[in-house]
């Protein structure tokens, strides 16, 4: 019979007294897999070595006490990312601020209470494992992203471009800066409709005649489709990209003919960032505007395909975007 594998979470445990491993081995062994050390620099072989999920680590140690191992292990990239909960008979409130800005999350007094550490433990590697989900879910949004320009003719650089003009305009209007993130990794997905659109339509090379600009306007539905509906997060926000990126402030739009502020905030941002990198890039249709010209087209525009306000905070911003076009040049 084959052994099933131990998929507990990998604690690795530091105590210079073996009393105190055999205290903590009797509290978490019956959840966890358990890692020993006994010494500080033992703990550093086995941190990099086993890469467990969590640390539990005495402070006062001979040679390497608990403070300078927690300060390797955040050195370290392979382990930087590894939460530290300090155990100690250090009682002073220097002594714990002193042990969180080594970069430890937690601090947990001796002599320990089982359920306080069983606590701690629970609730820092449900907190990894929501970092671990978010970044699953961002990846998940990238990839579809590349997709998505696989399938069009427009290059990577492109996606990259309008993202970060995205987040610097979201900024630049206002919202907060980890909103802003959200858009920038949101961002990629306003397209991955195209997936659904045949190539005879996407690739055209010349106009679409009106059966054509039908299917191909059905591409923000398609894309909302592909991503789905979510209650919150990344996922949430490209969903409305995607839909709603050609919705028009007048109401000219598509696919829902959407007007004002009906349109959701990070669609008119993407609808701006967008049109502004397509015009000042080359295309085998045509010759890049410059950046002047297309902002005079954008701000022509304001009050009828793009959000007003939003126009005037992006024309601010032409320096910063000038850099990024430079950065990810084609």
């Amino acid at each position: 019979m084959i052994d099933a594998p131990d998929n507990r979470p990998r604690l690795l445990v530091v105590d210079d007294e073996p009393n105190n491993l055999q205290v903590l081995r009797y509290v978490l062994q019956a959840d966890y897999r358990l890692f020993f050390a006994s010494s500080g620099e033992r703990a550093l072989t086995i941190a990099r070595e086993q890469l467990p999920d969590l640390v539990l680590l005495d402070v006062m140690m001979p040679q390497m006490d608990g403070h300078a191992v927690c300060a390797a292990l955040k050195a370290d990239p392979a382990t930087a990312q590894i939460p530290v909960i300090f155990i100690t008979a250090l009682t002073d409130s220097d002594d714990e601020a002193y042990g969180l800005s080594l970069g430890a999350v937690d601090y947990i007094t001796k002599p320990i209470s089982a359920p306080v550490v069983c606590a701690r433990v629970r609730t820092h590697l449900s907190l990894v494992h929501m970092d671990e989900l978010r970044e699953t879910r961002l990846q998940i949004v990238q990839r579809l992203g590349r997709a998505a320009e696989y399938k069009d003719n427009e290059t990577g650089m492109h996606v990259i471009r309008m993202s970060y003009y995205s987040q610097r305009l979201a900024l630049q209007a206002g919202f907060d800066a980890a909103w802003a993130e959200d858009l920038l990794n949101a961002a990629p997905m306003h397209d991955v409709g195209k997936i659904g659109i045949p190539d005879a339509v996407l690739r055209k090379p010349g106009p679409l005649d009106v059966d054509e600009w039908t299917v191909m306007r059905r591409h923000p539905e398609i894309g909302a489709e592909i991503i789905g509906e979510h209650a919150s997060g990344i996922l949430r926000m490209a969903c409305t990209i995607a839909l709603c990126h050609h919705e028009k402030w007048d109401g000219s739009g598509y696919p829902n003919g959407l007007k004002g502020k009906e349109i959701p905030v990070e669609a008119r941002i993407v609808a701006i960032a967008d049109v502004f990198d397509a015009l000042t890039s080359r295309r085998p249709y045509k010759e890049p505007w410059s950046p002047s010209q297309a902002l005079d087209h954008i701000q022509t525009q304001a009050g009828r395909h793009f959000d007003p306000e939003l126009v005037e905070h992006f024309a601010t911003l032409i320096p910063e975007l000038l850099q990024i076009q430079r950065r990810w040049a084609d």
